[in-house]
Protein backbone atom coordinates (compact mmCIF):
# COMPACT_ATOMS: atom_id res chain seq x y z
CA UNK A 1 0.00 0.00 0.00
CA UNK A 2 2.87 2.40 0.73
CA UNK A 3 4.66 1.73 -2.28
CA UNK A 4 0.82 2.68 -4.39
CA UNK A 5 0.70 5.94 -2.36
CA UNK A 6 4.38 6.76 -3.31
CA UNK A 7 3.33 6.30 -7.11
CA UNK A 8 0.88 8.45 -6.82
CA UNK A 9 2.65 11.30 -5.53
CA UNK A 10 5.22 10.77 -8.00
CA UNK A 11 2.45 11.32 -10.58
CA UNK A 12 0.96 14.37 -8.98
CA UNK A 13 4.17 15.94 -8.66
CA UNK A 14 4.83 15.36 -12.22
CA UNK A 15 1.28 16.30 -13.12
CA UNK A 16 1.76 20.17 -11.36
CA UNK A 17 5.19 20.71 -12.07
CA UNK A 18 4.08 20.48 -16.42
CA UNK A 19 5.90 17.96 -17.16
CA UNK A 20 5.49 14.22 -17.83
CA UNK A 21 8.55 11.47 -16.64
CA UNK A 22 8.66 10.23 -20.46
CA UNK A 23 9.16 13.98 -22.11
CA UNK A 24 11.57 16.99 -21.01
CA UNK A 25 11.88 19.60 -22.30
CA UNK A 26 14.56 20.82 -24.23
CA UNK A 27 17.60 23.92 -23.60
CA UNK A 28 16.39 26.99 -24.21
CA UNK A 29 18.83 28.15 -27.35
CA UNK A 30 19.39 32.14 -28.27
CA UNK A 31 19.22 32.72 -31.96
CA UNK A 32 20.03 35.46 -34.28
CA UNK A 33 20.42 37.45 -37.80
CA UNK A 34 23.81 36.79 -39.02
CA UNK A 35 25.28 40.28 -38.27
CA UNK A 36 24.95 39.37 -34.08
CA UNK A 37 27.91 37.92 -32.79
CA UNK A 38 28.11 35.31 -29.85
CA UNK A 39 26.22 36.33 -26.50
CA UNK A 40 27.47 36.03 -23.13
CA UNK A 41 24.44 35.39 -20.42
CA UNK A 42 24.84 38.80 -19.19
CA UNK A 43 24.65 40.34 -22.59
CA UNK A 44 21.57 38.75 -22.99
CA UNK A 45 19.96 39.76 -19.94
CA UNK A 46 20.88 42.75 -20.51
CA UNK A 47 19.32 42.81 -24.06
CA UNK A 48 15.57 41.46 -22.60
CA UNK A 49 15.84 44.70 -20.23
CA UNK A 50 17.07 47.00 -22.90
CA UNK A 51 20.26 48.04 -21.17
CA UNK A 52 21.28 46.89 -24.12
CA UNK A 53 20.49 48.26 -27.29
CA UNK A 54 24.18 47.37 -29.65
CA UNK A 55 26.33 44.60 -29.85
CA UNK A 56 29.60 44.76 -31.14
CA UNK A 57 28.37 47.85 -33.38
CA UNK A 58 25.20 45.79 -34.18
CA UNK A 59 21.38 47.29 -33.27
CA UNK A 60 19.68 44.27 -31.58
CA UNK A 61 16.32 44.09 -31.83
CA UNK A 62 14.91 40.95 -28.65
CA UNK A 63 12.22 39.42 -29.63
CA UNK A 64 10.44 37.25 -27.28
CA UNK A 65 7.23 34.72 -27.05
CA UNK A 66 3.98 34.89 -25.48
CA UNK A 67 3.19 35.16 -21.90
CA UNK A 68 2.83 32.21 -20.03
CA UNK A 69 4.89 30.14 -23.63
CA UNK A 70 6.83 27.18 -21.38
CA UNK A 71 9.78 28.00 -23.29
CA UNK A 72 10.00 31.77 -22.72
CA UNK A 73 9.15 30.83 -18.43
CA UNK A 74 12.56 28.53 -19.12
CA UNK A 75 14.58 31.49 -20.75
CA UNK A 76 13.42 34.18 -18.29
CA UNK A 77 14.49 32.06 -15.07
CA UNK A 78 17.78 30.81 -17.13
CA UNK A 79 19.01 33.86 -19.04
CA UNK A 80 17.13 36.89 -17.63
CA UNK A 81 16.87 35.82 -13.42
CA UNK A 82 13.68 36.34 -13.27
CA UNK A 83 9.92 35.20 -13.73
CA UNK A 84 7.04 36.18 -15.74
CA UNK A 85 5.58 38.54 -12.60
CA UNK A 86 8.49 40.28 -12.33
CA UNK A 87 9.67 40.61 -16.38
CA UNK A 88 5.88 42.19 -16.90
CA UNK A 89 6.40 44.30 -13.89
CA UNK A 90 9.51 46.04 -14.47
CA UNK A 91 8.81 46.41 -18.67
CA UNK A 92 5.20 48.18 -17.34
CA UNK A 93 7.24 50.30 -14.76
CA UNK A 94 10.13 51.18 -17.78
CA UNK A 95 7.35 52.13 -19.86
CA UNK A 96 5.49 53.90 -17.73
CA UNK A 97 8.45 56.25 -16.76
CA UNK A 98 9.97 56.58 -21.13
CA UNK A 99 13.12 53.86 -20.47
CA UNK A 100 11.71 51.54 -23.45
CA UNK A 101 9.29 49.29 -24.58
CA UNK A 102 9.28 45.79 -24.18
CA UNK A 103 10.30 43.26 -26.72
CA UNK A 104 7.98 42.66 -29.73
CA UNK A 105 5.68 39.19 -28.49
CA UNK A 106 5.30 36.75 -31.68
CA UNK A 107 3.21 33.50 -31.37
CA UNK A 108 5.52 30.50 -31.67
CA UNK A 109 9.28 29.20 -32.24
CA UNK A 110 8.99 29.20 -35.81
CA UNK A 111 7.69 33.15 -36.11
CA UNK A 112 10.91 33.80 -33.66
CA UNK A 113 13.07 31.85 -35.95
CA UNK A 114 11.67 33.33 -39.44
CA UNK A 115 12.15 37.10 -38.24
CA UNK A 116 15.68 36.55 -36.53
CA UNK A 117 16.57 35.51 -39.60
CA UNK A 118 14.64 38.38 -41.34
CA UNK A 119 16.03 41.17 -39.45
CA UNK A 120 19.35 42.90 -39.07
CA UNK A 121 19.95 42.78 -35.61
CA UNK A 122 17.32 40.37 -34.09
CA UNK A 123 17.71 38.07 -31.13
CA UNK A 124 15.60 35.67 -30.13
CA UNK A 125 14.98 32.28 -28.35
CA UNK A 126 13.53 28.92 -28.61
CA UNK A 127 13.39 25.04 -27.71
CA UNK A 128 16.47 23.84 -28.88
CA UNK A 129 14.28 20.94 -30.22
CA UNK A 130 12.86 23.92 -32.78
CA UNK A 131 16.79 24.07 -34.40
CA UNK A 132 16.74 24.49 -37.72
CA UNK A 133 19.33 23.74 -40.20
CA UNK A 134 21.14 27.11 -40.76
CA UNK A 135 19.55 28.68 -37.95
CA UNK A 136 22.13 31.30 -36.23
CA UNK A 137 22.65 29.94 -32.39
CA UNK A 138 25.05 32.70 -30.35
CA UNK A 139 24.27 31.02 -27.21
CA UNK A 140 23.19 27.98 -25.61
Amino acid sequence: MPRVRLLGSLMLAFALSGLSPAVQAGDVVLIAHPSVPRLDRVTVERIYTGKVVEVAGVRVTPIDLPVGDAVRNRFLVRWVSTDEERYTAYWTVRRYVGKGVPPREVVNAAEVSRLVAALPGGVGYIDEADLRPGVNVVAR
